[in-house]
């Protein structure tokens, strides 16, 4: 135990650093363990409860700095990459752009404590272009309680704590081989329910061209836009589509027949929010249902135009609106050339 201590002292505030630093930053290594073990222990150290605060936020802003840095100058960009390299199958761009869009910059307080979108909703605040000091104050707030529940349980927790490391001293090599096979069960079980999750989007998807030729042949079928509105807003969407929210479709597809063939389309990397729409469609009974390949980002790649959003997303519904919907769009805005992204 006394070595354990040795060590603690000698590594701990720096293994704070690295620990957090580094699961800030996107790899899936959990930093309460490192945290809770440093305050436990943090009586027998030079160091105090303060000091492993201050470590641990600091690792967290510089990391966060980062990913907002990269989220104001490659926007999307690096929203699809955190989406692409995320464990959780279900932390999709969408999802926190529905969090911040009703809660803004004060979702960066608490997108800590939720796995796997924390980077994500960083990103996104840097790709929404809020202002440095609001980003600075709401997660500097975020990493000040994230950090701060660790060491408190630590502290309030460390006659357990010690104990634990008591048992994990005894048995040595051992221990290290149990903490290690449980580290490498956990990350396997991500990648397993990841892969799960990706096998279950390999439907029958239609590619861009496929999308392309039916619209201009005049047969295309009927396109629902899942993304967030706000996405929406800012990107453009494809001619012709409507919006729904992936998981509450039912006031836009109720006027439709259930043989009615449908595209669903988002902009996550593996369909994601396109492919959640798709399950809800058929239990709602639909059959002829095929996401979009690639999402809006394949259709902006092949050079397709992107129509602006004329209208609020409420207007958006059944069938019998359509033409009231095109007939509000001004002449002027007809004119208007497809929004170059």
């Amino acid at each position: 135990m006394q070595s354990t201590i040795l060590l603690i002292e000698r590594y701990g505030l720096l293994a704070v650093f690295v620990n957090v630093l580094l699961e800030a930053a996107g790899l899936p290594l959990p930093c309460y363990p490192v945290l809770m073990i440093a305050a436990a222990l943090a009586s027998h150290t030079t160091y105090g409860l303060s000091e492993i605060v201050v470590t641990g936020v600091v690792a967290t802003l510089i990391a966060d700095f980062a990913w907002f840095w990269s989220g104001r100058h490659f926007g999307r960009q690096v929203l699809r990459l955190l989406c692409r390299i995320s464990l959780s199958p279900d932390s999709c761009v969408r999802q926190t752009e529905s969090t911040f869009a009703k809660v803004g910059p004060a979702s960066l307080g608490f997108a800590k404590f939720v796995p796997g979108l924390a980077n994500i909703a960083v990103a996104l605040a840097g790709a929404s272009e809020i202002s440095w000091p609001s980003f600075v104050v709401f997660d500097g707030l975020g990493a000040v309680a994230f950090i701060g529940l660790a060491v408190l349980l630590g502290a309030v927790f460390h006659s357990a704590v010690a104990a634990v490391l008591q048992v994990l001293a005894t048995l040595g090599l051992w221990a290290l081989l149990g903490i290690a096979m449980a580290l490498g069960i956990f990350l396997l079980g991500k990648l397993w329910q990841r892969q799960r999750f990706i096998r279950q989007l390999r439907m029958d998807r239609i590619t861009v061209d496929e999308l392309r030729a039916l619209i201009d042949a005049g047969a295309g079928p009927v396109i629902l836009d899942v993304r967030g509105d706000e996405t929406r807003r800012r990107e453009g969407i494809i001619p012709g589509s409507l919006w729904a929210h992936p998981s509450d479709l039912d006031p836009v597809i109720r006027g439709y027949a259930r043989d009615t063939e449908l595209v669903v389309y988002c902009s996550c990397p593996n369909e994601a929010s396109a492919a959640l729409a798709a399950k809800h469609l058929r239990q709602a009974g639909f059959r002829k249902i095929r996401p979009l390949l690639g999402g809006t980002e394949a259709w902006i790649e092949a050079g397709y135009e992107i129509e602006p959003v004329a209208v609020v997303a409420a207007d958006f519904g059944a069938p019998s609106k359509q033409s009231a919907i095109a007939e509000s769009v001004s002449a002027e805005q007809k004119c208007e050339e497809a929004v170059p992204l």
